[in-house]
């Protein structure tokens, strides 16, 4: 492709034609202010915060649409350009709720970040104030809470729904001052088709979208002297909830973490790392007996919670290929209220189990009707990782100078197959680690599926090729699933995570996020995994001592009952 040359602030500079004006100006260090902007989306250009000045015609342009020409002059720090940009902000600002105090995003809100750097002060915001919107809250579901009226219009939430995700759950309705983002027919998220991924909570600028919180009930837990209270914390909170303490993506702090959550003052620590051993135990048996007695494939992973009621809106057909074995959270919680019950003699009606969750769909999981394999509730209360950041901020620990702990014993010993779980392709890598070892005793090659599309691989196990494909993304998931559905897929092994880049990029991570931040977390993971003295899932010890002790073996009926579940349609719109 030819380069142009353009002048921008007095530079002259030279980029690849068909670059915008704002990926120009931002290759020379120019910061230009963006709202509806998504680097991951398609080009919008309905906020016009980020305006620059046409030297040569004397016309303003939205310089996140608008293409640099071959000599243009542009400025971006103009009278103009500086007093349109303050003007569009501050009209958004006069029809804003004024609770930033009490807002989730207060610090990580864009609008918030923005009137910062620009010096708009509140009383050049009130004469421009009118009749704000009082509009109901939808947060009626388990996973996620929509304020309307904290709403720019932005659109980001309806693009990564649409265009990254294919779910289409969200869509801009009415004109003018009565404009509004909403689901189809107006109903409540938790009554259409929505996944729950929480990917419109991670490209929303500001408060419009968050998780459902349930910080009070933990709280309330911890301070009930009855109960006894488990966490277990997710492979990829250790990578990632550092962020919200001011330390650089993908720095590992696991010994942080748990001693945090000791001082939070939980019973008992736990690694979802375990339960995840567990899954590939489960799982990995699942596919051998698929293989060897001619049972439906490809297999589909079902893991992801986000991805499991999109298939049952969208693809019930192909419920039959997706494993029976439960995700990690949702076997751990059953043997706590079982396993460690009896191991600690614990009354199992006193024993209250949190997960610390990188995902928003985890709180719909725990919910689901026939999760109550333990004879209560499995999961009583999802943390994602913000909101565990705010209750240890809440308290004053001072994060990052923490000592390293270490998780409990019984439950928290786990190997570097648990822990790549948080990225994607980890779940394959892990299950492949186990069957190709149980199959022939020889060691699996790293495949290096971490993805942000789709990627596949040929995988040798003795005589057997496994054709094995990893999805990132729902988008993603449905080609590869149409492509089953018509009878065309080659595959004997698919792993589907909702989320782009897997948990790493989940709804319920730390924000702002971006690609080179989820690339970040992900080799957090891998640095766990590579200095794990055991990789491999069914050489973990605590895991074997639980299947000698309690469970008997992989697939067994203690195990059936426990770790597997079943799926069910669900109305596709």
């Amino acid at each position: 492709m030819s380069k142009i040359t353009l002048t921008i602030d007095e530079q002259e500079i030279q980029v690849e034609e068909g670059t915008t004006i704002l990926e120009a100006a931002r290759e020379v260090g120019i910061d230009i202010p963006t709202l509806c902007y998504h680097p991951d989306l398609t080009l919008h250009g309905s906020c016009r915060v980020c305006v620059v000045e046409n030297l040569d015609n004397d016309s303003l342009v939205a310089s996140c649409v608008t293409p640099a020409a071959d000599g243009m002059n542009l400025s971006t720090r103009s009278a103009r350009a500086r007093r349109a940009r303050g003007r569009n902000v501050k009209l958004l600002l006069a029809n804003h709720p004024n609770d930033c105090l009490g807002c989730d995003r207060n610090g990580t809100c864009e609008l918030q970040d923005i009137v910062y750097k620009m010096g708009i002060r509140r009383e050049e915001i009130e004469p421009l104030e009118g009749e704000k919107r009082n509009l109901p809250l939808d947060d009626r579901g388990p996973a996620l809470k929509r304020d309307p009226n904290k709403c720019i219009l932005c659109g980001r939430c309806v693009r990564v729904c649409e265009e990254v995700q294919g779910v289409s759950a969200l869509q801009f309705s009415k004109r003018g001052f009565d404009s509004v983002v909403t689901t189809a027919f107006d109903l409540p998220q938790s009554e259409i088709n929505c996944a729950n991924c929480g990917q419109c909570a991670t490209v929303c600028p500001v408060g419009a979208i968050t998780e459902v919180s349930e910080i009070d009930k933990v709280w309330h837990a911890l301070e009930d002297p009855d109960k006894h209270v488990i966490v277990q914390t997710a492979p990829a909170i250790q990578a990632t909830i550092g962020e919200e303490f001011g330390l650089e993506a993908g720095t590992v702090v696991t010994g942080k973490l748990v001693n945090a959550l000791r001082k939070l003052g939980f019973d008992r620590v736990f690694s979802t790392e375990f339960s995840a051993d567990l899954t590939i135990m489960e799982e990995g048996y699942e596919f051998l007996d698929k293989v060897e007695n001619n049972k439906p494939l490809p297999h589909i992973t079902s893991c992801c919670p986000g991805w499991i009621k999109y298939a049952e809106h969208n693809y019930a057909d192909l419920l039959d290929n997706v494993s029976t074995a439960k995700s990690p959270q949702q076997m751990f919680s059953p043997l706590v209220k079982t396993y460690y019950a009896e191991k600690s003699d614990i009354d199992p009606a006193n024993i209250y189990t949190v997960s610390v969750m990188p995902c928003t769909a985890k709180k719909f999981e725990k919910d689901r009707e026939e999760m109550v394999d333990s004879g209560y509730k499995d999961t009583d209360a999802v943390l994602t990782t913000r909101e565990l950041a705010r209750m240890i901020k809440e308290v004053g620990i001072d994060f990052n100078n923490l000592a390293d702990d270490e998780y409990d014993e019984l439950m928290g010993k786990s190997t570097g197959a648990g822990t790549i779980f948080g990225t994607t392709g980890g779940v394959t890598e892990a299950a492949l680690r186990t069957v190709k070892e149980k199959l022939t005793g020889e060691p699996l090659e790293r495949l290096n599926l971490g993805i942000r599309g789709i990627k596949e691989a040929e995988v040798e196990i003795g005589d057997l090729v496994v054709n094995v494909a990893v999805a990132s993304g729902l988008g993603n998931a449905a080609k590869l699933l149409d492509e089953v559905r018509a009878g065309n897929s080659k595959y004997h092994w698919i792993e589907i995570m909702a989320c782009p880049h897997g948990c790493v990029g989940g709804g319920g991570q730390p924000l702002p996020v971006n690609n080179e931040k989820k690339d970040k977390r992900a080799e957090g993971l891998a640095s766990i995994d590579k200095n794990k003295y055991v990789r491999k899932s069914h050489e973990n010890p605590m895991v074997q001592k639980l299947y000698d002790d309690f469970l008997g073996e992989p697939l067994a009926d203690k195990s059936h009952k426990l770790l597997h579940t079943h799926f069910k349609a669900r109305a596709k719109n």
